[in-house]
C-alpha cells in the first residue's frame, strides 16, 4: 500500500461555484508526478490498496483524506485531522 501525499486539486468550476473536485494530485517532479480522478482515489481509499492525505501548510500537520458517503449524492474526498473532518483539500492549488 501506497501513502501518498496530495499537493493540488481541480474543481468541476475552477473560478468559483460549487466547489466540486474533480481530480486530485502530486505534480511533484521528484515523486514522479500523478493526477488521479476522484471516483479512483475513492476505490483505492475503500479497498485499501493506497491512503492519501495533506500537508496543512499553516500547521504542517498532516490530515489523512477519507470517503464521506452522503445519504443522497456521490462519495467524495475529505480531509480529517486531530479527530474532525474539515476541508483541507480546497486549499490546495489547481493541478
Amino acid at each position: 500500500m501506497a501513502d501518498c501525499q496530495i499537493r493540488c486539486i481541480t474543481k468541476s468550476q475552477p473560478n468559483g461555484g460549487h466547489e466540486h473536485i474533480v481530480a486530485v494530485g502530486n505534480l511533484s517532479t521528484s515523486d514522479g508526478g500523478w493526477k488521479w480522478p476522484t471516483q479512483k482515489v475513492v476505490a483505492s481509499i475503500e479497498d485499501k490498496s493506497n491512503s492519501f492525505y495533506v500537508i496543512d501548510p499553516t500547521t504542517g500537520k498532516r490530515a489523512d483524506v477519507g470517503v464521506v458517503r452522503p445519504a443522497h449524492g456521490s462519495a467524495y474526498l475529505r480531509t480529517y485531522a486531530d479527530g474532525l473532518w474539515n476541508d483541507n483539500l480546497l486549499s490546495l492549488p489547481n493541478c
